[in-house]
Parts: structure tokens; sequence; C-alpha cells
């Protein structure tokens, strides 16, 4: 019998699961978006209980494509959008409110609170990060802070916060397990990356009970079985990683200086840096790529906020096309921007200029701008955010970059691709499976259980689709960049309280 390894892949507006075969290859897919909530200008909420609907229910689909029998799958790999928090009661699973999103800004002015009362220094060598409201430590505090009677019941005990992918294990193992691996635990603002412990003094500062906490385990190994009522056969839940390393490790960036970049709803770069944290100069993440076999592994990270969803605007906010694929083709009408830039800051800017107040803008309009510019400008601005953090880690970890690996669904884009190679000056390669997120998950989960044998067997399984080479004049590459900055500077701290 065929035998294969099950990624659920829980994503900011969808909710995927994906088969893999032992060559790395997807057997079956199937995906369902889930509905977004903005009750306040800034604020970002889903519902829990959507989500793992839709993720059972996906998952089930692909199961059923398949045909797949009892033993079929031999693991289950779970990869989650980051940094996004739960709060539910331990005894009946409910969760005491929506989750608060990953790009949710409420938390903004007490970050800036705990910059000006001086943690910044502490956070950043204890967690790696920089202060901001993007991470989950302050959510989890004002979960307990807005909702009546929380704080109270969580120090009794009653009940239980994580992350998207705790929230998944507690619901699939039937509230028995409630764990979370080292990459997720890295994102909370909560968690000492160096000695890789929950940070008692933080935990104090953001008056958080430890309680609540789920424990932190490795990303690769057994952490319990499904409920055979789930999927009708108990499946062991193998791997975990937080979507952005799972991306790393699936497009096997597994040696120091290897950088990918994921162009989803936001675009995540990230720089495999060894066994050393580098802690950065230039506003960027120190993360844990990976904590496998008793070894803990870190990387660069640059997040930014804002990739794919600026498409998203295109189609949804200005109606200008119908389809998000439509943008490249939209693009092509016009030979160049006309001049336009457009920084797609609608939630603040992310690495590494870190600055939440700064809110989005086109610039350069004229009388002769079209919709083919504003797409081809909004398809540059995705470059620009990603050469700002390349162009960050290189100076951090003094690695030139020699490639970057590309995947997320707007990595189909070929315009896009080329000219984030031209402005890079760096070959930009795409691998024939893009599913890499879920890949690193279900290679996590079947390295945990035998299904492959080593990270080699993984090399040999990633494939090269295309590499787009630079082929944009470095003078014409430098003007381009100039009018970026000067855009950046336009936006900066447009909201910011008075």
């Amino acid at each position: 019998m065929e035998t294969f390894v099950l990624a659920l892949d829980q994503g900011t507006t969808s909710s995927r699961a994906i088969l893999f075969d032992r060559g790395g290859a997807v057997a079956a897919a199937a995906q369902k978006e889930f509905t977004q909530h903005y009750p306040r200008p800034g604020w970002v909420e889903h519902d829990p209980r959507e989500i793992i609907d839709t993720q059972v229910a996906v998952a089930r689909e692909v199961l059923e494509k398949k045909g797949i029998k009892k033993g079929g799958v031999v693991a289950m790999g779970i990869t989650n959008q980051r940094e996004t928090t739960v709060l539910w009661d331990r005894k009946t699973g409910e969760p005491l409110s929506r989750a608060i999103v990953w790009q949710d800004r409420r938390t903004a002015e007490y970050c800036e609170e705990l910059r000006e009362r001086g943690f910044e220094q502490m956070i950043q060598d204890r967690c790696g990060l920089v202060i901001d409201a993007y991470f989950s430590g302050p959510k989890i505090r004002w979960l307990l802070e807005n909702i009546p009677g929380a704080r109270k019941r969580a120090e009794a005990g009653e009940l239980a916060a994580g992350t998207i992918d705790s929230w998944l294990v507690w619901n699939l193992t039937g509230g028995r397990v409630h764990v979370t691996d080292t990459t997720n635990a890295g994102r909370t603002m909560l968690f000492d990356i160096n000695r890789l412990t929950w940070d008692k003094d933080l935990l104090e500062l953001m008056n958080i009970p430890p309680s609540i906490l789920p424990e932190v385990r490795s990303s690769s190994e057994v952490y319990g079985t499904t409920d055979r009522e789930v999927f009708g056969d108990e499946l062991p839940i193998a791997g975990i990683a937080g979507d952005q390393q799972s991306a790393l490790f699936g497009q096997v960036c597994t040696k120091k200086g290897m950088i990918k970049n994921t162009y989803g709803t936001g675009s995540f770069v990230m720089m495999h840096t060894g066994p050393r944290k580098i802690s950065s100069k230039n506003k960027l993440l120190s993360t844990i790529a990976l904590t496998r076999n008793n070894q803990t592994s870190y990387a660069l990270e640059g997040s930014i906020f804002v990739a794919g969803a600026v498409v998203q605007w295109l189609r949804d906010g200005l109606g200008i096309i119908k389809r998000s694929e439509e943008v490249e083709r939209l693009a092509l009408t016009v030979p160049d921007n006309g001049g336009v830039c457009l920084v797609p800051a609608f939630t603040g800017l992310g690495a590494p200029h870190w600055d939440p107040y700064a809110r989005g803008a086109v610039m350069g309009i004229t009388r002769g701008t079209q919709a083919g510019h504003i797409a081809r400008a909004a398809l540059e601005g995705i470059a620009f955010q990603v050469y700002d953090v390349i162009q960050a880690m290189s100076a951090d970890s003094e690695i030139a970059a020699e490639e970057l690996r590309v995947d997320g669904g707007a990595a189909f884009n070929n315009t896009l691709m080329q000219f984030q190679a031209d402005i890079l000056g760096i070959p930009v390669v795409r691998p024939t499976v893009l599913e890499t997120t879920a890949l690193g998950a279900a290679s996590l989960a079947g390295l945990a259980v035998g299904f492959y044998r080593d990270v080699e067997e993984l090399e040999a399984n990633w494939k090269q689709d295309r590499s787009f080479t630079p082929s944009m004049p470095r003078d014409r590459v430098e003007e381009l960049m100039q009018t970026w900055r000067k855009a950046l500077s336009r936006v900066s701290r447009w909201t910011e309280p008075s």
C-alpha cells in the first residue's frame, strides 16, 4: 500500500491540507478560505472554531480524494500562521473570544510603553525580537485584561493560551495535548531562545500566568495522536513549525547563508545562520530556525506585513482586477511604472523599518497614469521591501547573498520574480514544488517516523523549476531605489499619536 505524510497548512486567509509522497511530490491538496474580521481600524481577528472546522474539513477532503485507507498516512505535520493568539477554556475547549491575528495593531501603544520603559535591549537579547504588536505576548496580555473574568480564571488554571499550532493540536487530540514547538514559542516575546525556556521575567512583566502556556517541544517528534473520530484513524502528529521556518526547511535551506522568501499575504525573508544566534543591528529578528535531534539552529528574519495582500487590495479594494492572477497581465500592459511608486504599508511597515504608524500610499500619479502603472508599482513595492530586508541581512551576517529561493503564491508571477532578481542582482530560484511551507511540515513529520531517512534525501527531492537572472542595468536599479526611499520617507509615522 502506498503511504503518505499529511501536512496541515493553517494560513492567514485559508486552511489547507496536502498529502506528500516519498519523493516530496504533492499527491492531493484541498483548500478552504475562512472569514477575516476587522472590528475596528487596525484590528484583525479570526474565529478559532472556523479555523479548526475548515482545517479538519480540508484534511478529510484530501484523504477522500486519494481514497486513503487505515495506515495510508504515516504521520501528520502542522505548520501555521505565527503569532496569532487564542485563549480557550481547558474544560470545554471553547475559545473565550476571536483569535487576535498577527497583523493586528491593537497592542501598539502598550509596546510603545515597553520601549519607553527601557525593555528593548532585554527583549532583543532574550527573544531575538524587536518590541512590536506583531508578537503574541502582548496579545495574550490584552485578552487577559479585556475579557471579563479571564485573568482570574487563568490564575485558577482554568484557561489555556497558545498560537494556532497549539490550538490545532489541542482540538485534534481531544484536549489531551497542549504543546508548541520552539519556532512558534520563539515568536511570543515570552520565550528565551538562548535557554529554550519560557522567560519568568517577561511573564511577570506582562502579567501572564505560566500555567496557561503550552509545553515547548522540538519541531520533529511524535507529540500525540489524533482522536480516532476526527479522521477514522489515530494519526501521529509528528512535526510542528511556524510557517516561515517550515518553508525554510521545505526549501532545504539548511546551510549557513542560504536564504528563502515566501510571498504570501505578507512576505517573509529568512536566512539560515547556523548554530549561533546573530543579534541584528539592523532591526531584523533573530529567530529559531529549527530544533531537531536536540540541536537548535537559528536564522535572521525580516517580516514584511503586506505582500500578496496588496494584490488582494487591487482586486477587492480598487476593483482593477477580478482575480489575483490577472495582476501580471495588467502590469504588462505598460512598459514601466510610469513614475508611480506604491508603498503597501496598510498595517504599518515591518522589517527593517518597524514603523507601526506608517500607512500605504500611491505616489507619482499624473493624468497619464493607467491601471497598469498602479499594478506594476504594486508588484515593485513587494520586491523593494524584500530588497531592504536582504540588504540588512547581509550587513548583519557579513554574508553576501548568493541566491534567493522563493515560494508562495506570488512566486508564480514571472514579472515579479524577474524584477526581484533585477534589483537584488542575484539569481531568484523557484522550485518545482511551490508548496514549500506544507512540504517543510511534512518533511519534519516524515523524519520523525522514519518515512524520510535524512536531510540528504530531502535535498535530493528538491528540484528547480526556473532561475531568474538579473538583467536590469545597475544605474536604473539605483534610480528606482532612490524613488522608493523617497516614498518611504513620506509615509513614515503617518498615524503617530500627536
